[in-house]
């Protein structure tokens, strides 16, 4: 069984930065890619970023310049760098991961993001 558990949230300032991991704690499965998401209070749930296994990376507009996926080639998951947080970034973060062969996917249960001087 899969277990999808994040890690690395918190509060800092605007203008701090947070490194998110993403872990598979449970059976080793392969992955495709990783999605990180967003949800914050009364807005529906966004992709923010996402990196695939050839390490190819996509960003929502918002956080272009500002958040950077890496890959942990040992696990396969995607680590989200993220600077220069904004008071527009706080949110329950998610991580996803893909199985392209069957279209499985897994979810994390989230990490919270606060941003406040």
């Amino acid at each position: 069984q899969v277990q999808v558990v994040e890690s690395g949230g918190g509060l800092v300032p605007p203008g701090g930065s947070l490194r998110l991991s993403c872990a598979n704690r449970g059976s080793a499965i392969r992955i495709d890619s990783t999605r990180w998401y967003r949800q914050a209070p009364g807005k529906q749930r966004e992709l923010v970023a996402l990196i695939n296994s050839n390490g190819s990376t996509n960003y929502t507009e918002s956080v272009k310049g500002r958040f950077t996926l890496s890959l942990d080639h040992a696990g396969g998951t995607g680590s989200l760098q993220m600077d220069n947080l904004k008071p527009e970034d706080p949110a329950m973060y998610y991580c996803n991961l893909l199985q392209n062969r069957g279209g499985k996917e897994y979810w994390g249960k989230g990490i919270l993001v606060a941003v406040s001087s």
